[in-house]
C-alpha cells in the first residue's frame, strides 16, 4: 500500500496485542492510512449471534461470518486452562457417522482470518486469551490446510497472541497426505487422529474416510510422522455400545498402535440426532480402557463437558445457512483423492 514497513508492525501490535476491534482505535496510525485500511480490509470476520451456557462451565457461542453462514466454537475452561475449540470449514464433507458437523453437508472452507477470528472472538468472552487451541470443531483441518496452518502461525507468533505450539492440537479423521505435510512444517503442535475403530470392515462404516485411507496406509502415515518429528500421536476413539467397544476390539487396536509412541483418548458417545448408537455403560468403558492400559498403553477417559448444551466432541454443527435453509447438498467421498 505504499506505507513504511513499520506501519504493518503497529497494525500487529494493535490486532493481537491491544487486540483493537474498531481502526478508529488505532491512534499512531495517520488518519488516511486508518481510513485506506477500513475500506480494504474485514476487521471483524465474523459476529456473535447466540451463547450458550454459564461461567464458569463449558460454553458455546454460534458465529455468523460475512456471507450469512455460520459456525460453533467452544469455550472449554478448566482449572488450569482455558480451551478453545474451533472450527475450520462450514459443515463436513467426511461425514462420519456419529458426528453431527456433517450431517447437513459441506459448504465451505474457512479463511485463515475467520479462523483467527473465532480465537479473537473466544478471547473476548473469556475475558484473556485461550491458553489451549484445538481444531476439532467443525470441519478437517486437512481438507483446508493452507488456512489451518497459516491460523496456527499467526497465533503461535512470539510477539502476537503467543500461543505455544505444544498447546496447539491438530484433529484429523486420518487424511494421510495432511499427515505427511505436517511432519515437514517443523511445528511441535500436537496431532489427534480419530480412529473410531482398528479393523477396515468398521471403520469403513463409521468413516468413511477409511475407503481412501484405510488403516494400514493411515498407520504408516503415523509411522513416518512420529519418526519425523519425535512427537507422540493422540488417537481418539469414541466409544460406541455394542459397536467397537468390545474387549476384541480393544486387543485389536492395542497390536495396531503398541509399537507407536501414542496414547489413546476414549470418548463415549455423546448423542447425536439421525444416529441411533448409544453411550456405552460406565462398566464397558471400563472394560475396554483396562484393556489399553494393562498393555502399557496410555488410555484416558475423556469426561464430558458441553452434552448438556451440545457442544461435546461430534456434537457441532451447521446451524444454519445463508438462505436460511438448516440443511445444504452433501459431498460425499467417492473414493478418489482428497
Amino acid at each position: 500500500m505504499g506505507h513504511p514497513a513499520y506501519r504493518a508492525r503497529q497494525v500487529w501490535h494493535w490486532l493481537y496485542i491491544r487486540r483493537a476491534t474498531n481502526w478508529a482505535m488505532m491512534q499512531n496510525l495517520p488518519a488516511s492510512f486508518r481510513r485506506q485500511l477500513e475500506a480494504r480490509y474485514e476487521l471483524a470476520p465474523l459476529n456473535t449471534v447466540a451463547i450458550s451456557g454459564l461461567v464458569p462451565g463449558t460454553r458455546k457461542i454460534l458465529a455468523e461470518l460475512r456471507d450469512g453462514e455460520h459456525i460453533e466454537e467452544v469455550l472449554i475452561p478448566s482449572a488450569d486452562r482455558r480451551t478453545l475449540c474451533v472450527s475450520c470449514q462450514v459443515g463436513c464433507r467426511y461425514a462420519c457417522a456419529f458426528c453431527a458437523s456433517g450431517k447437513s453437508g459441506f459448504c465451505r472452507s474457512l479463511e485463515a482470518g475467520e479462523i483467527v477470528g473465532q480465537v479473537m472472538l473466544g478471547s473476548s468472552v473469556y475475558g484473556q486469551r485461550p491458553t489451549n487451541i484445538v481444531y476439532m470443531g467443525m470441519g478437517e483441518p486437512f481438507d483446508n490446510y493452507d488456512a489451518v496452518l497459516k491460523s496456527i502461525r499467526i497465533i503461535n507468533e512470539k510477539d502476537g497472541l503467543n500461543i505455544g505450539a505444544r498447546h496447539i492440537t491438530i484433529s484429523t479423521s486420518g487424511v494421510v497426505p495432511g499427515i505427511d505435510r505436517l511432519s515437514g512444517e517443523g511445528l511441535q503442535v500436537e496431532l489427534s487422529v480419530s480412529l473410531h475403530a482398528p479393523l477396515d470392515e468398521l471403520r469403513d462404516r463409521l468413516m468413511p474416510v477409511n475407503r481412501v485411507y484405510p488403516i494400514a496406509k493411515l498407520m504408516e502415515a503415523c509411522s513416518r510422522y512420529a519418526a519425523a518429528t519425535k512427537r507422540i500421536i493422540t488417537f481418539e476413539y469414541t466409544l460406541i455400545n455394542g459397536v467397537n467397544d468390545s474387549p476384541e476390539l480393544a486387543n485389536a487396536l492395542v497390536r495396531l498402535i503398541r509399537n507407536m509412541p501414542a496414547r489413546v483418548n476414549l470418548i463415549p458417545l455423546s448423542p447425536v440426532d439421525g444416529f441411533t448408537g448409544e453411550t456405552p455403560s460406565e462398566e464397558r468403558v471400563s472394560r475396554f480402557a483396562g484393556v489399553l492400559n494393562k498393555a502399557g498403553i496410555n488410555a484416558t477417559v475423556r469426561v464430558s463437558k458441553g452434552s448438556r448444551i451440545s457442544a461435546a466432541c461430534g456434537q457441532l454443527r451447521r446451524r444454519f445457512s445463508a438462505s436460511g435453509q438448516s440443511d445444504a447438498k452433501m459431498e460425499p467421498l467417492d473414493g478418489g483423492e482428497l
